[in-house]
């Protein structure tokens, strides 16, 4: 009975022309919470989503303050039934290309008219070419450690330097563990670098790393060049962090000096009527900092599309009086 009539009020909602006030790409925490506090506000929304989010390989999310250790998909399906309350749609798909007007085109879908467009759709990371990684990536080979490293507390760590950012990730992990391992790989470690790694207890493994050791659905340790296995419980990798910005692109948004989407604190971007929220336009954020992103954003459309609503009365109002 109740999915009737959200059923029913989702049609009402969205009319009978396709056209919405604010079209969401992307139902990660940002997007979602986007939607969510414009549902509230009683704007006519669409949110599509193509169902890859990034840390979908995770077993469970930290940081979220009363979601700590949540399952991410768990706080997406809340999020989901949160935004279904309010009329908004959610429509699964991939979109293909936005055009000025707006107009959001689906791949083998439909198109539909917004007033104002909101991008969420994420990063994609991207791996070192290492065997074994990629089986172990959101497992026991793990990235933030805000996000996880409290879960391999005190256990025997590693982090490889594949990125330049791996040293000070290795700086970082040692909070977690006496027993921190930095895998050299290909690095160019400088003395400066070597120095501080030593001061703060890091050990450094010198060559090439080969591949991840795993047995039993475990890492077990890291195998340099030579045939040395280093034991580890786990380790963390540095990946290449490459924003999903296509649609944000191709629209013209400006883009800032490390070659990701510029916006202002609400996520407007340079092209008017579009905002981003969330990873898209910040590699750092987590999910609670992105749900922050996507209501911050909510916020400034729902009183961008008011100026615009009021100046259109007026304009109406106007016009009736000029007429009798």
């Amino acid at each position: 009975m109740i999915n009737a009539r959200n059923d029913q009020l989702n049609d009402q909602r969205a009319g009978h022309d396709g056209a919405y006030d604010v079209v969401v790409v992307g139902a990660g925490a940002a997007g979602l919470s986007a939607a969510l506090l414009l549902g509230r506000a009683r704007r006519e929304v669409a949110v599509i989503d193509v169902g890859e989010p990034r840390n979908a390989p995770a077993s469970h999310m930290h940081g979220f303050l009363s979601r700590d250790g949540l399952p991410p998909a768990a706080l997406l399906e809340l999020g989901r039934a949160e935004i279904a309350r309010y009329g908004v749609r959610l429509i699964p798909g991939r979109v293909d290309q936005i055009d000025h007007g707006y107009y959001v085109r689906m791949v083998g879908g439909p198109v539909l008219e917004a007033r104002r467009i909101v991008v969420a759709t994420g990063l994609r990371d991207e791996l070192p070419d290492i065997p074994g990684l990629r089986e172990r990536w959101g497992k026991d080979l793990l990235h933030c450690p805000y996000c996880h490293a409290y879960e391999v507390r005190d256990q025997p760590l590693g982090v490889l330097g594949t990125h330049p950012g791996a040293v000070h990730q290795a700086l970082l992990v040692r909070q977690w563990s006496d027993d921190v391992v930095f895998f050299a790989h290909t690095l160019d470690v400088t003395p400066r670098d070597r120095d501080r790694l030593e001061a703060r207890g890091v050990r450094i493994a010198e060559g090439k790393i080969e591949q991840l050791v795993v047995d039993g659905g475990r890492l077990r340790g890291v195998e340099l060049a030579g045939g040395l296995v280093v034991p580890r419980a786990a380790a963390f990798v540095f990946p290449r962090m490459v924003p999903r910005d296509e649609l944000l692109t191709r629209l013209g948004c400006a883009k800032d000096d490390n070659g990701w989407v510029a916006t202002d604190r609400t996520g407007r971007t340079s092209v008017a009527g579009v905002w981003a929220a969330g990873n898209v336009i910040d590699p750092r954020a987590q999910v609670i900092a992105a749900a922050g992103m996507g209501s911050a954003a909510a916020f400034a459309i729902n009183t961008d599309l008011l100026d615009e609503d009021v100046d259109r009365a007026v304009e109406q109002r106007r016009a009736l009086t000029v007429s009798q």
